[in-house]
Parts: structure tokens; sequence; C-alpha cells
């Protein structure tokens, strides 16, 4: 049976922006994890639960047609 893709493929890397269990800071500084306290958003522990919903998708450029 083949493996199923993860939302935004399967190579994606730990943060505590996008875990099930931070929260961002109104700063957007920091994370507020409910089992790790303030961290770093590029910190990641052995708790991390993605969740696709937080993870802001990178912008996309506009790409001129030729119409």
């Amino acid at each position: 049976m083949a493996k199923k893709k993860a939302y935004f493929g399967n190579e994606i890397k730990p943060a505590c922006a996008y875990c099930q269990f931070g929260d961002l800071s109104k700063e957007g500084d920091q994370v507020i994890c409910e089992k790790s306290g303030n961290v770093k958003p590029d910190f990641s522990c052995k708790k991390w639960v993605y969740d696709p919903i937080k993870r802001i998708p990178r912008k996309q450029y506009d790409i001129p047609r030729n119409d």
C-alpha cells in the first residue's frame, strides 16, 4: 500500500510555529507552547504534532501571461 501524502508534502521540517500545541504570541517572535512554555518559532520538541491550518504558505509570484 502506498504511503499517504501529507498536506504540503511529506518533507515538513518540525517547527513550533505550526504545531498543534503552540500559539504564536502577539509580537510574533515567540510561540506559547502547552508542553514547553515560551519557545522560538523554529524550535521543536518530541511532542510536535503538525497542524496544517497554522502553516503560512509562501507568497506566490504573479506570472504574466501572454494571451
